[in-house]
């Protein structure tokens, strides 16, 4: 499929949308436990979505992805979480994701942020730098899951817990 994407930031008309696209896109997956649209809600309820990006095809909204502060358990500030994110599953495989989460990181990076963090696919997102630090660790969760990308040029590790 042959497509122009247009990577911007959401738009109060593109809630709805983002709320489905999440839906949709996490509905099947076994590793789920169906909430990522809710936890988008929450965040931004909480005011606390310091980016939300959308993938547009078209005047269609077909990708989303957040980021919001986080913290980390030695203090450091400047770290944000990334996820969840989300693309159709009709237009996934497409560098979609790929695309939103060069978007949002290039975006973090212009606010001074530290770093990112993610629990996710270390397959998936290894190829956009993350690494899977033994001294990060979330209280759950298998450790390969746990990925993190430091944003500053002289950081080499992660802090222990999020």
């Amino acid at each position: 499929m042959d497509m122009n994407i247009i990577i911007r930031n959401e738009t109060e008309s593109d809630i709805k949308a983002i709320s489905e696209i999440t839906k949709t896109a996490f509905e099947r997956l076994p590793i789920s436990n169906h909430t990522e649209q809710f936890i988008i809600k929450a965040l931004r309820d909480a005011n606390a979505l310091t980016i939300s990006l959308v993938a547009v095809a078209g005047n269609k909204v077909v990708g989303h992805i957040a980021f919001s502060p986080v913290t980390i358990s030695d203090g450091s500030p400047g770290w944000y979480g990334l996820g969840p994110i989300s693309v159709l599953p009709e237009f996934q495989k497409q560098g979609i994701g790929k695309s939103l989460i060069r978007e949002g990181l290039s975006a973090l990076k212009s606010l001074g942020a530290k770093g990112c963090v993610l629990v996710g696919d270390p397959n998936y997102y290894k190829r956009s730098g993350f690494r899977s630090p033994p001294d990060l660790v979330i209280d759950g969760v298998p450790q390969e899951y746990i990925l993190a990308l430091p944003l500053e040029e002289n950081k080499t590790s992660v802090a222990s817990n999020i």
